[in-house]
């Protein structure tokens, strides 16, 4: 298997000519990451055989417009760019692979979706929490940055991801996280996740991002951890759950915080989560895959046994949940769409690839 500095160097990536510094936002923590060789052959025939029909039928989903989801979440940003990164997690760049097509029309719809000022906010309806899409549709802008060969749509990005940025920076509140709205003066884990998740992958692009603005965040994240390890959803006191766990713990990753208390105790929390043994159903816990799209990246960056035990348990019950679906090939999930859910489930499925740079190793 390639390693991603492998896969950058053999597609192009690479060709921005940025020093490595500028990839880096704690150059000496990456250095002590695994290298994802512990990854090699976890992706089995049946998971490889799930990740296909899954992109096939995304790409079967994919709108006129260039986005994914239903009728009711028709322009979603956020859907639509985790569909992108779906793709582009099995190697599917903007305009090549078989799926190419797909991430390019996705791109310029995100990039379109810019009201000028850089938030990235879809014309087409009103969502909850546009901030969620404003987070995705940077990171999934941020991680084709360097995958576009196109002189003039290589620009539209460049200016569109710096613009997104900005907005991010300027609105952090006060409390030094986000909310769904960018003039909102509170805060919520789960979306301050997003922001900085967009933040990191900017920063490994070559875009500037104040350190004051990553310090704040890691401080908020820090106090809306729980003494359980779990993380509450805001700064009010309230319980641990999941998935806002899950999340606190990848944006402490995101942040540049790969090691101390705050991490081994929320990872130690994650793991009451195991696939296989915490849930009989999981369809219907609410936001299961979200939650399982942050706990399998706290996991991969964990690496060592905290990866290798989590990620055969999450791929088994994630073939077992497609098995339902095996013919229409798409994870369901009926609270947002079925899109959502295969994007989702598809990301995680193909994390051992190693292609997303937000995942490099």
């Amino acid at each position: 298997m390639d390693t991603r500095r492998a896969f950058l160097l053999k597609t192009g990536v690479g060709v921005l000519g940025l020093p490595l510094a500028a990839h880096e936002l704690c150059a000496g923590d990456r250095e002590k990451l695994p290298d994802g060789s512990a990854s090699k052959d976890m992706i089995t025939p049946e998971a490889q055989r799930a990740i296909d029909k899954g992109l096939s039928y995304l790409a079967s989903r994919q709108n006129g417009d260039g986005t994914f989801g239903n009728s009711a979440n028709h322009g979603n940003v956020a859907i639509t760019s985790l569909a992108g990164l779906a793709f582009m997690a099995g190697g599917h760049q903007p305009g090549r692979g078989v799926y190419g097509q797909m991430v390019a029309r996705a791109l310029q719809y995100v990039i379109s979706c810019d009201d000028g000022k850089g938030y990235l906010i879809s014309r087409q309806g009103s969502f909850h929490g546009p901030m969620y899409g404003h987070g995705f549709g940077t990171l999934f802008l941020a991680e084709a940055h360097g995958m576009v060969h196109d002189r003039e749509l290589h620009q539209q990005l460049r200016d569109t991801v710096k613009r997104a940025v900005k907005l991010i920076v300027d609105s952090q509140n006060p409390e030094g996280g986000w909310r769904y709205h960018p003039e909102s003066r509170d805060a919520d884990v789960s979306v301050t996740i997003c922001q900085i998740m967009a933040l990191r992958a900017a920063r490994n692009a070559g875009f500037a991002v104040p350190k004051a603005t990553v310090d704040r965040c890691t401080e908020y994240v820090k106090k809306c951890q729980n003494s359980d390890g779990g993380f509450q959803y805001q700064l009010q006191p309230g319980p641990s759950q999941f998935a806002r766990s899950a999340a606190g713990v990848v944006a402490l990753h995101c942040a540049g915080v790969y090691k101390g208390q705050a991490v081994e105790n929320g990872l130690e929390y994650l793991k009451r989560f195991k696939p296989g043994q915490a849930y009989q159903r999981p369809e219907m816990h609410m936001h299961y895959y979200y939650g399982h799209y942050y706990a399998a990246q706290a996991m991969w960056t964990a690496g060592g046994q905290y990866w290798a035990q989590w990620y055969p348990a999450i791929r088994d019950e994630l073939i077992h949940l497609a098995d339902r679906n095996a013919q229409a090939g798409y994870w369901s999930e009926p609270r947002f769409s079925n899109e959502y859910a295969t994007a989702m489930a598809c990301i995680i499925l193909q994390i051992p690839n190693n292609y997303l740079p937000i995942l490099q190793k």
